[in-house]
């Protein structure tokens, strides 16, 4: 679907992805090559605004810029939530999701009737998620603002096809974060929220390669947010970056525990509470996630 297998624009390098740096990283927005630029201007001269065409946003200098530094990104008067700013946005994650549609028609079309379910992936990018803006994610293709859900077009598209959703950050906590506006909890609680009101099936990742007790508990914790209760959505976590480490005495030890955790039902008994026709902005602040989930 794109870089790393992720329904998303090549905004950043994967491997900057994993580097301690990558939480200064606003990415940059993949459209200027011709078939982009053409895209553009067709839909600014059926708007009738042929100049919004000529390219993308300017006042971005550098992606290693703080994004209050920008005339784009800034939260106070930044072009992200002018008319303009709307306008390119939309067409630019609507190129991403026009992308994933055609994908996930084809993948239907093949496996339909075999019995096997096909998944799309969302990467977990959280380390703008509390700013106004989400940098990192508009770059990426995501137009999740602190005024836009962002995640719920995503998931309504692989509704249309019987498609899973996957995404990462199921092990990473926020005490334990890159920066001060990072929030892979966050993150994860609106790709969640997503999923469920389209009644989605989610496939969970871990992020990082770590066995310790801290990040596979919080798999467990994360975990629980989406099984159970009601619904019947099903969900299913697959353990990656396994390397050697993995099968040392004490990480063996740690690791069959965590599986005996998972593979418990009494594990999961939490419900998320709203329904599909709440359409929720996006959840960059904490207390107002934390409205979303009931647990018994």
């Amino acid at each position: 679907m794109g870089p790393g297998g992720e329904l998303r624009y090549p905004s950043c390098p994967t491997e900057k992805l994993n580097q301690p740096g990558s939480s200064s990283e606003l990415g940059e927005f993949q459209c200027y090559d011709k078939f982009m630029q053409a895209s553009l201007g067709a839909h600014a001269r059926i708007l009738g605004i042929q100049e919004w065409g000529s390219g993308g946003p300017a006042g971005i200098d550098s992606t290693w810029q703080n994004p209050e530094e920008t005339n784009f990104f800034r939260a106070d008067g930044g072009c992200w939530n002018t008319p303009y700013g709307r306008f390119f946005l939309e067409w630019y994650s609507g190129m991403l999701l026009l992308h994933g549609e055609r994908l996930c028609a084809v993948a239907d079309a093949v496996f339909s009737g075999t019995g096997v379910t096909i998944s799309g992936k969302v990467s977990g990018i959280h380390w703008h998620y509390y700013t106004c803006s989400h940098p990192s994610e508009l770059t990426a293709g995501y137009y999740n603002t602190l005024l836009r859900d962002g995640y719920l077009p995503i998931a309504q598209m692989f509704s249309r096809h019987r498609a899973a959703l996957c995404c990462g950050c199921f092990d990473l906590r926020d005490e334990e974060r890159s920066g001060p506006q990072s929030s892979p909890e966050g993150t994860l609680r609106q790709l969640m929220a997503a999923a469920k009101v389209w009644n989605l099936p989610l496939n969970g990742e871990n992020s990082v390669a770590r066995l310790d007790d801290a990040s596979l508990s919080q798999v467990v914790r994360s975990s629980r947010r989406y099984s159970g209760g009601t619904s019947g959505t099903s969900f299913s976590f697959n353990y990656v970056r396994m390397n050697k480490s993995l099968f040392e005495s004490h990480n063996w030890n740690r690791f069959t525990k965590f599986v005996r955790k998972m593979s418990d039902a009494r594990t999961f008994l939490a419900r998320l509470n709203f329904r599909r026709h709440q359409c929720l902005p996006s959840m960059s602040v904490v207390w107002v996630a934390s409205q979303a989930y009931a647990y018994t």
